[in-house]
């Protein structure tokens, strides 16, 4: 057949470990025999990344910037022992952190689900999307741990050098610990506008939850944020497409969550995205069954799995044994990028194999083909066969040559 052509690149960032390897043999088996396909390729090995002491990420992220969309595969976050472990000359931060903070993006997390894999809440029939606004919190805050008697207090001071605030936050008397956080508008601002407009390009409802309650300054702040974006800017199409904004306590959006049957995308803060993200996942079945997508407030995107390197998997897979590592993830990561880029470029060839090949990727699954990890995730009635990667992703292939012919 004749390959699909494309017209603009995606920006494709290459990665690390068993991911790296499986990259690869998605683009050989399930893409390159297909589509003609155009990219603009960076590779954030660590290796490369030392390489270049980590131009590499920036340049890849930028390129994302130019082009609008990127896929990327999972990259290795060094701690001590993988700066030895590569000689690295120093300990690099996260590709994502990177790439998010010059994107201004928002990630959105989803659960891959399949027929013989049932969610531990057994109401639950459509995928939940988690929202996770991935900037401050308890992830840039200041700590200190006074082991005497004192008062801690909290001050600002403004840029001319005026105190224009101070307050008494406990007076120890005994050891104890503190913790300063912070966020601020711009950010919060940018947080909303992706999640709103996210929900319209997936015509889904979208939840938002904190304690405002409790937290009547830091909380609150994100609560009329978003109340006055939605009502400015978002109001009149969420109408029009029939979809809701919908605004409630942390612990109450809990309990709807868990009462559900899903189909919505649920906004939480920082830390409330980290924590829901695995709790979702866990729930549904596998993180390796997460899609994961940046979603910047101007409208870039980037797709990727939402699991590691799968280290463990690697290593014995340089030794030369069998490995059966599940690629849903990164190959969904491929569909969505390139399906967006079909969205963007009107280019329906495009469009329809990225929903063929997740079609691909669903029947392989439904007809029990899987790797390890899912085999014992099966339900009751369904039968499972456990087969290495590369056998898998051959099976996909099976299934989407017999839909494109």
């Amino acid at each position: 057949m004749e390959k699909i052509k494309m017209t603009t690149p995606l920006v494709e960032m290459d990665g690390d470990e068993m991911t790296r390897i499986i990259w690869q043999m998605i683009k050989d088996e399930l893409l390159l025999p297909f589509v003609d396909l155009k990219t603009e390729y960076y590779d954030l090995g660590l290796p490369e990344r030392e390489k270049t002491k980590d131009k590499v990420t920036f340049d890849a992220a930028y390129a994302n910037q130019k082009y609008g969309v990127s896929v990327k595969c999972a990259t290795i976050t060094p701690n001590k022992q993988r700066v030895e472990e590569y000689n690295l000359s120093e300990m690099y931060k996260s590709p994502n952190g990177t790439i998010r903070a010059i994107l201004d993006g928002t990630v959105f997390r989803a659960p891959i689900i399949i027929d013989s894999i049932k969610p531990a809440v057994r109401n639950w029939k459509k995928p939940i999307t988690i929202a996770r606004h991935a900037y401050g919190d308890v992830y840039k805050a200041t700590e200190y741990r006074p082991e005497t008697e004192g008062k801690a207090e909290l001050v600002f001071t403004d840029k001319n050098g005026n105190e224009s605030f101070r307050q008494t936050i406990y007076d120890f008397e005994c050891p104890g610990v503190l913790q300063g956080q912070y966020n601020k508008d711009t950010s919060i601002r940018s947080f909303a506008h992706s999640c709103f407009k996210y929900a319209i390009s997936t015509k889904q409802d979208l939840w938002f939850s904190t304690k405002d309650t409790i937290s009547k300054q830091y909380d609150q702040t994100f609560k009329l944020i978003f109340q006055e974006i939605y009502e400015n800017d978002y109001k009149a199409e969420f109408e029009r497409l029939g979809i809701t904004y919908f605004y409630t306590l942390i612990d109450d959006a809990v309990a709807r969550v868990i009462r559900s049957e899903g189909g919505y995308i649920w906004a939480c803060k920082n830390y409330d995205g980290d924590v829901m993200s695995d709790m979702v996942s866990t729930a549904f079945g596998s993180l390796a069954m997460m899609t994961s997508v940046l979603v910047s407030p101007d409208g870039k995107y980037e797709y990727e799995a939402a699991h590691g390197t799968v280290t463990r998997h690697y290593y014995r897979y340089l030794k030369g044994e069998d490995t059966s590592t599940n690629p849903m993830a990164t190959i969904f990561a491929w569909s969505g990028a390139l399906a967006k880029r079909a969205e963007l470029d009107g280019l329906s060839d495009l469009a329809s194999f990225a929903s063929k090949l997740e079609e691909a990727c669903l029947d392989t699954l439904n007809d029990g083909i899987m790797t390890k990890d899912l085999v014992g995730l099966v339900s009751e009635g369904f039968s499972a066969k456990a087969v290495n990667t590369i056998t898998f992703i051959k099976e996909i292939r099976a299934r989407l040559e017999k839909k494109l012919a």
